[in-house]
C-alpha cells in the first residue's frame, strides 16, 4: 500500500484515478491545482505523486520544478502531450516516469509499482555500504551524497542511483536492459529515458558524449564508468561489498 497524491483538474479522470487507486488499497489524496499540490506535499508525506500537466493555475512542468525544490518524492507525469522534446525536458526537470493519456489502469499500476519498488529499495534497511571511489568521484550510498574532485554534485534521486550502480562496477560495460531492470526496476522501457539521464549526468560531471571522461557509451552494447585517462595513478577504485 502506498500514499498517493493525485494532481488532476479533470474531475472525471480524477475520480477514476481515485477509485482505481483506492481499490488497489492505496491511500489517496487529490487536488486540482498546482498550488494545492505544493501545500499537500509540504504538509504530508507521500510515496508517489501523479501529476497532470494541464493544470488551471500553473503549467504542470513548472509545478514539477517547484515540487523538486522541496521534495524528492517520485513523480509520475500524466499528460496528453506526446512531444518528444517536452518529454525529455520533463525527465531533465526531475520526473521519474511519464504516461501519455489515455492510458489503462493496468499500465498506471505497472509504472507505479516500478517507481515504488525503486524508491523503497533505496530507503530500505541494509548494511551500511562503504564509500565508492572511482578516480576523482566519491560516492556515499548511505548518505546519498556524491563528490567530484572534492566538490559536491547536485544530483536527482535517479541520477544518484544511476551513478552509484555504474560506479559499483567500474570498467564493466552494463547493458541498457540491465540498467532498466536494476536502476528503474522495469523489465521494459524506452532507451530515451536512459539517454536523457546519462546526458544530464554527463553535464554535471563536466563531460559530453563526444568527449567522455567517466561515462563511456559503447553503441549497441551498453555503458561503463571508469576513471579518466588523466586521473593520477594513485587515484583509488573502491568497490562496495558484494
Amino acid at each position: 500500500m502506498a500514499s498517493v497524491l493525485v494532481v488532476e483538474d479533470d474531475q472525471f479522470v480524477r475520480s477514476a484515478l481515485i477509485r482505481h487507486l483506492s481499490e488497489a488499497s492505496h491511500t489517496v489524496r487529490s487536488v486540482g491545482t498546482a498550488l494545492e499540490a505544493l501545500r499537500e506535499v509540504a504538509h504530508f508525506r507521500f510515496d508517489v505523486v501523479i501529476l497532470d500537466l494541464g493544470l488551471p493555475d500553473l503549467d504542470g512542468a513548472e509545478a514539477l520544478k517547484m515540487l523538486r525544490s522541496i521534495t524528492d518524492v517520485p513523480v509520475i507525469i500524466a499528460t496528453a502531450r506526446d512531444d518528444e522534446s517536452e518529454i525529455v525536458r520533463l525527465l531533465n526537470d526531475g520526473a521519474d516516469d511519464y504516461l501519455t493519456k489515455p492510458f489503462s489502469v493496468e499500465h498506471l499500476s505497472a509504472r507505479m509499482a516500478a517507481v515504488l519498488r525503486r524508491s523503497r529499495a533505496a530507503g530500505g534497511e541494509a548494511p551500511p555500504p562503504r564509500v565508492i571511489r572511482v578516480g576523482g568521484l566519491s560516492i556515499d550510498p548511505l548518505r546519498r551524497s556524491a563528490e567530484l574532485d572534492g566538490a559536491e554534485l547536485d544530483l536527482t534521486r535517479r541520477e544518484f542511483d544511476l551513478l552509484t550502480f555504474l560506479a559499483g562496477r567500474p570498467g564493466v560495460v552494463v547493458a541498457r536492459k540491465e540498467l532498466l531492470a536494476e536502476v528503474w526496476q522495469q523489465s521494459y522501457g524506452d532507451d530515451q529515458t536512459i539517454d536523457v539521464h546519462l546526458s544530464w549526468l554527463r553535464r554535471k560531471l563536466g563531460e559530453t558524449a563526444a568527449r567522455p571522461r567517466y561515462l563511456h557509451t559503447l553503441r549497441g552494447v551498453g555503458v561503463k564508468l571508469q576513471p579518466p585517462a588523466d586521473a593520477p595513478a594513485d587515484m583509488p577504485v573502491t568497490e562496495p561489498p558484494a
